[in-house]
């Protein structure tokens, strides 16, 4: 299609293909999954629209999997037994990229009646971005980071009106070229259809929609930040209802199946000091836009409100570091231990390199944050571990540059994989 962004999930895809008989593409709802995978499938079948389907699955679901390969079976968990047909399949026909899966959530596990284990590959795909939109130049590459790279960009263009649209817009494709009024009402809408219809596709349970929504804006509210099960119950019940911690959890699970919330685990290295490492994760919405339309915040709002706006920066930042580190099969984590000495975000690729980030808006406020990252650095224990292939300070304006500490500054408008 002309007018088709290029994903990094392309290449990925690509690449997963020709080492696996099927690819499922995991995402949430209006990500982009379906076009990306459009773009590389020979033909295609829609579970969810195509009125012949349910006949066919009855009859002869064989005939489903039917046409060129690769062969795209969208939105797949509709009929769940179609994975053992494709495992199947796989097998039969013993050649790569025969299928290309999507899915807007995850079935429950007992829906899978034998694993695709050597015979699947699965991609997390994400809303956009910042580069994919052409929100970033693009001048430094993570890859280029961690492997000692010295980072240089000219100045960025930079106002906190201007990032606050961009946060309201998100990464979903379908917005593009739209304004910030409009994307509020996508995002409010977005939020709205989780809690009354989406959550209950999930599993059997009917869960209450306006207890999902009161759980939606309490993650809103604590994006970004360890918030305990107990307080994220408080928060939801308020002072009139009682939540319990295990409603909750349940609650959680079911978000994190349609992939609208998503954890940032606790890193675990080795360190030299006797601090405690705190293995709570951070939760983060798949994209920060999704944490405004639960609360329907406007930009006037997120503007009166800068320390929350960090927080919600923090989140595009780790949205961003995840696609751009998932090229080379990275991982993003947080670190905190318990002296509260605390890092934002920790890449770490299969070979065992890594690199710390700390994310601060403000090109001003450097010092405090490169501080923070030397002092981090000197508790790990770098004879286990090796030293760190970067230090580095996410900002939201200024110049990409090394600084004479060794810790790179690097604003998010210019970074890519």
């Amino acid at each position: 299609m002309d007018d088709y962004l290029k994903r990094f999930a392309d290449t990925i895809l690509q690449n997963r293909l020709h080492s696996s008989g099927a690819v499922l593409i995991q995402g949430a709802k209006g990500c982009g999954k379906t076009e990306t995978a459009i773009q590389t499938a020979k033909s295609a079948v829609r579970l969810d629209v195509d009125e012949n389907i349910q006949t066919q699955m009855k009859l002869d679901p064989k005939s489903v999997l039917a046409g060129p390969a690769p062969r795209l079976i969208d939105e797949w968990q509709e009929y769940p037994q179609i994975w053992n047909y494709i495992r199947r399949a796989v097998d039969d026909r013993k050649k790569r990229g025969q299928f290309i899966l999507t899915g807007s959530a995850n079935p429950e596990e007992r829906a899978r009646l034998h694993s695709g284990a050597g015979r699947f590959s699965i991609i997390k795909m994400r809303p956009m971005s910042l580069y994919e939109k052409g929100w970033s130049s693009g001048k430094v590459s993570l890859a280029k980071i961690l492997k000692g790279h010295a980072p240089k960009s000219d100045p960025v263009e930079f106002d906190l009106a201007t990032l606050a649209e961009k946060l309201t817009l998100g990464g979903w494709p379908s917005l593009i070229g739209s304004g910030g009024r409009r994307a509020l009402r996508f995002m409010k809408d977005y939020v709205s259809l989780v809690a009354e219809v989406d959550i209950s596709r999930v599993g059997e349970k009917k869960r209450d929609p306006q207890k999902v929504s009161r759980l939606l804006q309490s993650l809103a509210r604590n994006v970004a930040t360890e918030a305990s099960l107990s307080s994220l119950a408080k928060d939801t019940g308020g002072s009139e209802t009682r939540v319990s911690d295990e409603t909750i959890a349940e609650y959680l699970e079911a978000l994190e199946r349609l992939m609208i919330v998503e954890q940032l685990p606790a890193w675990s290295p080795h360190i030299r000091s006797a601090d405690t490492l705190r293995k709570a994760p951070k939760r983060h919405f798949v994209d920060p836009s999704l944490a405004i339309g639960a609360l329907g915040l406007s930009i006037d709002k997120l503007l009166a409100d800068l320390h929350y706006f960090g927080f919600l920066f923090e989140s595009l930042v780790v949205r961003d570091l995840r696609i751009y580190a998932e090229m080379n099969d990275g991982k993003v984590y947080h670190y905190r231990d318990s002296r509260d000495t605390e890092v934002d975000a920790i890449v770490e690729y299969p070979g065992g390199a890594w690199a710390a980030f700390e994310v601060k808006m403000g090109f001003n406020a450097q010092d405090e944050a490169a501080k923070n990252l030397l002092a981090f650095a000197a508790k790990i224990d770098q004879q286990k571990m090796g030293p760190p292939a970067a230090l580095t300070v996410i900002t939201a304006n200024g110049f990409a540059c090394r600084r004479k500490d060794g810790v790179n500054v690097i604003p998010l408008s210019v970074l890519t994989a």
